[in-house]
């Protein structure tokens, strides 16, 4: 079994189903599913997700298992952190910015989810101004979200 062969591997099927391969450098985790298909997490750019996916690929080789040669990597989804260097009311900024694109509830949840169509992303506003961009596939769809929303807020007044 592949789990304890490789040092770091952690395999708890009762609690997620694939096998977890933590790597400190770069610091990410590679999820490696019985399809034969992985995820790798974590990574701050793609030279440290080929990095990541070409040692556990010569660590499964070394154990015999039959790795493809050209390991084909897909960007899913990229998550970026940000800062819109001013203070926002949200209750304020969720009417608006439209309530059939936002999830406001301050009793369940201290941020703003926005749903934005073009790019097509969400992002999660706090009242700081900090902010948190999911579901890019590239670079350019996250500076073009943050970009627009931050336009958006400062015409709108909203950016304190």
């Amino acid at each position: 079994m592949i789990m304890h062969s490789v040092k770091g591997a952690e395999y708890e099927p009762e609690q997620f189903p694939g096998l977890v391969y933590k790597s400190s450098d770069p610091k990410t985790a590679m999820l490696l599913f019985r399809s034969g298909k992985g995820n790798c997490t974590g990574a701050k750019n793609i030279e440290d997700i080929h990095k990541t996916v070409d040692t556990i690929a010569d660590i499964l080789r070394n154990l015999g298992v039959d790795v493809y040669k050209n390991i084909k990597i897909v960007v899913q989804n990229i998550v970026a952190v940000g800062d819109l260097e001013g203070e926002l009311d949200l209750t304020e900024t969720a009417m608006a910015l439209g309530m059939e694109n936002i999830e406001y509830e301050p009793e369940q949840f201290p941020g703003m989810v926005y749903r934005m169509k073009e790019p097509h992303v969400v992002i999660l506003i706090f009242s700081t101004g900090k902010i948190v961009c999911t579901g890019g596939r590239n670079v350019e769809d996250v500076s073009k979200a943050v970009e627009k929303l931050s336009k958006e807020l400062n015409s709108l007044g909203l950016l304190h």
